[in-house]
């Protein structure tokens, strides 16, 4: 009964669904390209090569599956490697990250007719779904078409898990009729287990394991020579409201000649920072002006994406964003690789393990608001010598907790190993 509720209630939703499409793609155009394959039609010849199908929902998916993508790309050269999204910036890293190495598609909405037309086309022969990606048609699909698939760098925070409890025995039977869970703690392992999930195995998180490009680290080097000799305190990822409290905090603790940078989480909200700031009278320049920013200039917007990388190791401080407000935080294994400081916020339930052992290991700093990360900041930009122990404290961190590639990669070879090839 709950799988024909959930069924009915998506047709319901159809209309909905096509025009929240429509709507979202007035500022992100990428989500008005390839709308049939929305629905499982795909243009495209059919790949005439086994195909290992891995599914990221957005950039931060996407980005932490890089060491396992990379990694089945060598052990199966012989295999098509097929990434699908449901955002645009996801599609859109997902292109600039692999550059052609891989297949690049929208996963269909979530009905079983869709599901059947991708499943038909690809002929996968697993199926790696990230994070917290549960489909419920998706995973009953590939059951009856005999696809295994694997939950990688699974997460589950106790907010998701009582949303996920509303909808129990959809949940459960999904989880159950997953090939495997690979977790990233005990805690998320537990949860998911309490869920229904069958086959789970704490395996890390593949975010260790990201490695930075060449790329990056040059980009870095522009950045700094842009930034020059001041110090920089970087705000990464920011979410909507963050920026505000972040400016009020800085009018009231002034930040001296320090260069402030904001780098929104989401494309859309580049052109409603810049209007904030323009509105509050401040002097700022954009990333994407490409030149140095000036000596009376306080604050840069970086209007760009897939570049984060560039800006940690461009910075002496990192205030990860997403945490001032109740979002749940982004994920600070980055900064923390890249051996900067860290701030963090009270709101970090989405890499809560990640988060409290960063702090444990002298990698980073929670602060409880907005103030307190100006004031925080303030200090570490005085303080060279505390700069150096927690960016040591970062790399080693980071360090301590690799090898989430080669678990996770195990248990992908053992499902294919139980899967005939297809004739």
């Amino acid at each position: 009964m709950a799988r024909v509720a959930y069924r009915v209630l998506l047709w319901l939703a159809f209309p909905w669904v096509l025009a929240r499409l429509w709507w979202r793609g007035r500022r992100e155009p990428g989500y008005r390209q390839g709308i049939a394959e929305r629905f499982g039609f795909y243009g495209s010849p059919p790949p005439d090569k086994p195909v290992l199908w891995l599914h990221a929902v957005s950039v931060g998916e996407t980005r932490a599956a890089e060491p396992l993508l990379r990694a089945l790309q060598a052990r199966h050269p012989e295999c098509v490697l097929l990434v699908t999204q449901m955002t645009a910036t996801g599609r859109e890293t997902a292109a600039q990250v692999f550059a052609g190495a891989v297949r690049v598609a929208w996963l269909p909405y979530d009905y079983p007719s869709a599901v059947k037309r991708f499943l038909r086309h690809f002929r996968p022969r697993l199926g790696i779904l990230m994070e917290t990606e549960i489909w419920f048609s998706l995973v009953n699909e590939c059951a009856l078409a005999g696809v295994p698939l694997i939950l990688a760098n699974a997460r589950m925070s106790e907010k998701s898990a009582r949303g996920y409890a509303v909808v129990a025995p959809l949940v459960r039977d999904a989880l159950g009729r997953l090939g495997a869970i690979a977790a990233q703690t005990p805690d998320d392992a537990k949860r998911l287990g309490a869920l229904g999930g069958r086959a789970v195995e704490i395996t890390g998180n593949l975010k260790f394991d990201a490695a930075p490009s060449t790329g990056s680290e040059r980009l870095a080097a522009t950045f700094r020579g842009w930034f020059g000799q001041r110090p920089v305190l970087l705000a990464a990822s920011t979410r909507e409201g963050e920026e505000e409290l972040l400016l009020d905090a800085v009018e009231r603790n002034a930040l001296g000649h320090a260069l402030l940078v904001i780098v929104p989480r989401h494309p859309p909200r580049f052109a409603a920072v810049a209007q904030i700031l323009a509105a509050r009278g401040l002097k700022f320049t954009l990333r994407s002006a490409n030149a140095p920013v000036e000596p009376n200039c306080g604050i840069v917007l970086g209007d760009s994406m897939g570049e984060m990388a560039a800006y940690y190791r461009a910075c002496d401080v990192a205030l990860v964003g997403g945490s001032l407000l109740a979002y749940g935080g982004q994920n600070l294994i980055e900064a923390c690789a890249a051996g900067v400081p860290v701030l963090i916020g009270p709101y970090t339930y989405n890499f809560a393990q990640a988060a409290e052992s960063a702090v444990a290991a002298g990698a980073a700093i929670r602060i409880n608001d907005a103030t307190e990360a100006i004031k925080a900041a303030r200090s570490l930009l005085q303080d060279s010598g505390l700069r150096e122990r927690m960016g040591k404290a970062g790399i080693a961190f980071c360090s301590a907790h690799r090898g989430a590639t080669d678990r996770t990669l195990a248990i992908c070879e053992r499902l294919l190993g139980e899967v005939a090839p297809p004739q």
